[in-house]
């Protein structure tokens, strides 16, 4: 006990001591003001709890993908210059791209494609009937990638149709985020290890200054068939994507099959996943080739914290300053930052139909807290707010005008914004917007509008509740 004591003093010092550094590399490190502020006092004033904290949330850059990347050179960044020189030389890229869309086009640093033929899949019943169908046919590989994966009906489905294309002779490779599948057992990946298909994790704590970090995520969900067809969109993997969970009962999300060019620079983003995880990249299929009877031009824009900008976050401000007559936004979170609440009230302000569909029933109840505290910013500026109620809505969709709908996997909320690894597509097609707006517009009717007294008529209790939860929204 003695020595004990004796030494303690010095402990104490030296915490202290990493408390002020850490809170230096938070003035000079932290992405806002106030965070950087709330960081360092926290770090000077109590560091025995915050050092933690700070070693694993405090960081909003994923260190060592871009410059791995950049490492093999070879092996990655020439596959991206190739499909864009191969686009201009068979004539796939947009032929006028406006300034706006130029914007996204520089953010997503690939071309618009033409050439694509997309099928808008509403709900998993439809979404996972047909990925299971094209998988089946499937001659030559397929690469598949998702931020959950469950070991229920749904997951063993999936794991015995690639057990038996892994029997044909094909190339599998199965991607899967460690943190958003942290129950899927061993024995599951085991099983596909053991019939020949590679099998990793993301391994995003991978890197000499990650290995504490919990706050990125590889929250795309992609399957690629022989290169030909692709699947982008919200669902993963999980008897509840087909609303069977006991909770949530109805569930609302939406995918997009595509085929055509843009299929390949889906591929591209998934290569670069795996060559992260595992310092590998596949012999793949890289030849463009455009779908027959294809006319629908396709923007990817893939997205995460290894970004030198914010691409997630500016991709929506764009879209909202490019609306003239509407812009729609359906999410399952809301916590936008700054530049996008700014974004939606100039576009309410300048005569825009802005609308944002949320779920009323919620999956994480701090985020869903925090979105309240955003009601006296939107809805006096005539922001329309409404909420689902015919189950838990899940879908990631943004449609703009009647020039531009998206479909992808990032949500309205910081942790898209900053700390995911994402991906959405941008359909310019006509038909395609148009179904999409009726697919919203059969959402909207099955929501409530919200309004402003749902939250200032609330008890104290509630409303404190939040406000605090409000404090967290840099990583939710």
């Amino acid at each position: 006990m003695d020595t004990f004591l004796d030494i303690l003093p010095i402990v104490v010092l030296l915490v202290e001591i990493l408390g002020i550094l850490a809170a230096v590399h938070a003035v000079m490190n932290v992405r806002t003001s106030q965070g950087a502020v709330a960081w360092a006092v926290a770090l000077v004033t109590l560091p025995f709890i915050t050092l933690g904290l700070y070693a694993i949330f405090g960081r909003n850059k994923f260190q060592g993908y871009v410059s791995m990347r950049c490492q093999q050179d070879a092996a990655i960044h020439h596959l991206s210059d190739t499909l864009q020189v191969d686009a201009q030389s068979k004539n796939l890229t947009r032929n006028a791209v406006s300034k706006a869309n130029g914007a996204l086009v520089t953010l997503a640093d690939m071309p618009i494609l033409g050439f694509n033929q997309s099928q808008l899949l509403i709900n998993g019943q439809q979404t996972f009937a047909q990925m299971f169908e094209d998988m089946a046919a499937a001659s030559s590989y397929i690469l598949v990638q998702f931020y959950i994966v469950t070991d229920d009906h749904l997951g063993r489905q999936l794991k015995g149709l690639l057990l038996r294309k892994a029997q044909e002779g094909l190339n599998i490779f199965f991607l899967y985020d460690e943190i958003g599948s942290y129950q899927l057992p061993s024995t599951y990946l085991q099983e596909m290890q053991q019939a020949g298909i590679h099998v990793s994790a993301f391994h995003s704590t991978r890197g000499k200054t990650n290995h504490l970090q919990l706050n990125f995520r590889n929250h795309r969900k992609i399957v690629v068939i022989d290169g030909n067809c692709a699947y982008v969109g919200g669902h993963n993997v999980g008897d509840a994507y087909l609303s069977r969970h006991p909770r949530f009962g109805h569930w609302r999300d939406t995918h997009v099959k595509v085929q055509g060019p843009v299929v390949k620079t889906i591929q591209f983003s998934f290569v670069e996943d795996w060559h992260w995880a595992t310092s590998q990249v596949p012999t793949l299929d890289w030849e463009l080739t455009p779908s027959p009877g294809g006319t629908e031009e396709v923007l990817m824009i893939a997205s995460g914290p290894a970004d030198t900008l914010e691409t997630c976050a500016l991709m929506f401000v764009q879209a909202i300053n490019m609306a003239e007559e509407r812009i729609w936004i359906t999410s399952p979170y809301f916590v936008p930052n700054l530049q996008v609440l700014g974004a939606l009230k100039l576009a309410a302000l300048r005569g825009v139909d802005v609308r944002i569909l949320l779920p009323e029933r919620p999956d994480h109840y701090t985020v869903h807290l925090a979105s309240f505290s955003y009601y006296p910013n939107i809805l006096p500026v005539g922001i329309k707010l409404y909420r689902y109620t015919a189950g838990f809505l899940h879908q990631k969709v943004f449609l703009v005008d009647h020039q531009c709908a998206a479909v992808g996997t990032a949500n309205l909320d910081n942790r898209s914004f900053r700390l995911n690894f994402e991906l959405t597509l941008l359909n310019y097609d006509t038909a395609f917007v148009t179904a999409v707006a009726d697919m919203l517009e059969e959402d909207f009717h099955h929501s409530r509008r919200v309004k402003l007294e749902d939250y200032t008529e609330r008890s104290f209790i509630f409303r404190l509740a939040v406000r605090s939860a409000r404090l967290l929204a840099p990583v939710l």
